[in-house]
């Protein structure tokens, strides 16, 4: 009954993976046939080039996810490649989105990764898989494990993907402004706190949540190491957090906040881009 409550909710979300709607979800996937390039790859049937793609980028995702995670994934993942409008949108609702892990832990791409985001692909196929990665041990998008880590960590794991519309320079500009993720509230199955609750757009939030994991990473590896075990093995978040650090998340990070650099000191680290993104 947690699962079906919890993907009613999260039908209300935006971002990643937060906004799939439970029918769509759940109906079965059996429109996909079994990429000849890589068992784990499925294809709507006429876009098998699409799916060669998909099958070439895989195995090195897969490799930076484990890694990251310091834990191989508990099953074999599995890729749903949509090469139509049609298709995507017959098992993801929310709109705009270029990749998804819904409920039941589905991974499905979008036509936008064979055209006009074609660049996107092997970053946000990695972003997901940290998503399937993670849902696989603790059930997909808990809540007790805050949106911005989740984010933050699928966005590090896949070197910025999902976080590519708002640079660095961009999220230092927002957290100077007072416009920094709220660290201080706890998620809830009824209440997810995500970009808005931030007064963030969501690329913003992606980037900065990217952010304040990868400085908490690069503060003691091996304290991270010990967070990401415990959140895989389904500790609650706030708990772990307190038993490795000692400190509640907000107050650990602050350190992060108090380093925000100068607007003069701050680089042009990303180019601004230029076309309309779609969501990731």
């Amino acid at each position: 009954m947690r699962l079906w409550a919890l993907a009613a909710v999260l039908a209300v979300l935006q971002g990643c993976a937060l906004g799939v709607s439970d029918p769509r979800a759940r109906i079965p996937i059996d429109s996909f046939v079994q990429s000849a390039d890589d068992a784990r790859v499925w294809v709507e049937p006429g876009y098998e080039a699409y799916g060669a793609r998909v099958a070439a980028a895989l195995p090195a995702a897969i490799a930076k996810v484990e890694a990251a995670h310091y834990l191989p994934f508990a099953r074999s993942p599995r890729v749903h490649v949509c090469g139509s409008e049609d298709c995507f949108r017959r098992y993801v609702m929310t709109p705009r989105l270029s990749a998804a892990v819904v409920p039941d832990n589905r991974l499905i791409l979008s036509p936008n990764l064979d055209g006009r985001e074609k660049q996107r692909l092997p970053a946000l196929l990695t972003h997901e898989l940290a998503h399937l990665h993670l849902g696989q041990r603790i059930g997909h998008y808990h809540s007790t494990l805050p949106v911005w880590f989740h984010e933050g960590w699928a966005s590090l794991v896949a070197d910025g993907g999902g976080a590519e519309y708002a640079s660095e320079s961009q999220a230092w500009a927002a957290i100077r402004a007072g416009k920094r993720v709220n660290l201080a509230v706890r998620d809830v199955p009824d209440k997810r706190h995500r970009a808005s609750a931030s007064n963030l757009k969501v690329f913003e939030f992606y980037r900065q949540s990217m952010m304040l994991v990868g400085w908490l990473k690069a503060q003691d590896e091996a304290r991270f190491r010990q967070l990401a075990l415990a959140i895989q093995a389904d500790t609650d978040f706030e708990i772990a957090f307190w038993n490795i650090y000692g400190q509640a998340p907000a107050a650990r990070l602050a350190g992060f906040f108090d380093g925000a650099p100068n607007a003069s000191t701050v680089s042009a680290d990303n180019l601004p881009v230029q076309a309309a993104p779609a969501q990731p």
